[in-house]
Formats: structure tokens, sequence, C-alpha cells
């Protein structure tokens, strides 16, 4: 009968008290990289919590079109021409891109929105700096294809501000009232 033996290898001498027997250690080393947003600092920082529906989440509460209600988190810019043209609640968060193991350091992080709002009069707003009115923040892209550049050749583990908010059309009808979400998918690339 054949049993299975424990592998092993030993060293062994006579005549001696010192055995100096050699372990090769192997390892392959794989590319790695790692995208994680976290909660910015903008006012009252809207909170980026882990979890939830998505891998992250956040929460602007209670907008409208008027930017009458105050944000709970982060900032509003009131309409243009209120009844005419869309308020905005946006927020700033932190986006820390990290790669290794790359054969280069080029990189490019993006955006879009993967799973828009059900209701028509609201839309994902973004800016890479700071916005100073409501032109600062422009329509995040929709389709996969042409994503928004968030960022160009960032420093690995440096963490990027960005900024992120929901524009509400001063639109009326059926269905505009209400909860609603939608999701972002971002992606970084390194090539």
């Amino acid at each position: 009968m054949l049993s299975a033996a424990a592998g092993f290898a030993a060293t062994s001498a006579t005549g001696t008290n010192t055995v100096s027997p050699t372990l090769v250690v192997n390892v392959t080393v794989a590319k790695a990289v790692r995208l994680t947003l976290a909660t910015g600092a903008l006012g009252t920082p809207c909170a980026v919590n882990a979890g939830g529906s998505g891998d992250y989440n956040m929460s602007f509460g209670t907008v409208d079109a008027l930017g009458i209600t105050p944000p709970i988190c982060g900032a509003s810019f009131a309409p243009t021409t209120p009844g005419s043209t869309p308020a905005a609640y946006y927020a700033d968060y932190q986006i820390t891109p990290v790669f290794t193991g790359q054969t280069v350091s080029t990189n490019t992080v993006s955006a879009y929105v993967s799973a828009n709002f059900a209701k028509a009069n609201l839309s994902i707003v973004q800016a890479n700096s700071t916005p100073a009115s409501i032109a600062g923040l422009t329509a995040m892209s929709i389709v996969s294809g042409t994503p928004t550049n968030v960022a160009t050749n960032a420093v690995s583990g440096t963490a990027l501000t960005r900024y992120i908010g929901v524009s509400v059309a001063p639109t009326n009808g059926a269905s505009l009232t209400g909860a609603d979400s939608a999701t972002v998918t971002y992606t970084l690339t390194v090539q």
C-alpha cells in the first residue's frame, strides 16, 4: 500500500554541530490597481460611505430647482434665472488612485453615469477644480465609451480633490419629485 508522505528536505552532517539548509522562496508579482473615494472637506462635508447599493454612497438629502432648500452638506448654487435655469447642489470628495507593478505610470481616471436618475429633471454634474459659479459644474458623461476625464497622469497614492453634484432643472410635471438615485462608475486605467 502506498501512502502520501509530506514533502521535506533535510541537510545533515556528522562530526559537527552546524548545518545550513537553504530555502528558495518563489513568488510571482502581479500588477495591482486600487481606486478609492473618500469624504471631502467643503463646508459640511458630504460623507462618502462604503457599502449600500454601490461601492460608495453619498447623499445630498432634499434638493429643489430654486435652490431654496439649504444643503445638508457641501454647497449649492441658486439658478441664474429662477424658474428657467437649474440649481445645483455639490460637494467635494477625495479620489485616490494607487497602482503598482505597472510597466509605465501613464494613467487616466474617468467616470460616467452608468445608471441615471429616473426623474428627467435631475442630472449629475462635476468639476475637477473648485467651481466659482454654477457654470463651473458641467454634466458628467452618460456614455461608457466617452467618459468624463477626472484625472490624467495622477501620482500613485496621492488623493485628488474633485467635485460632484446634482443639477435640478425647473421642470414641472408628474413624477418629478420624491427620492431618486444615480450611479457613477469610475475607472482607473494605467497604460
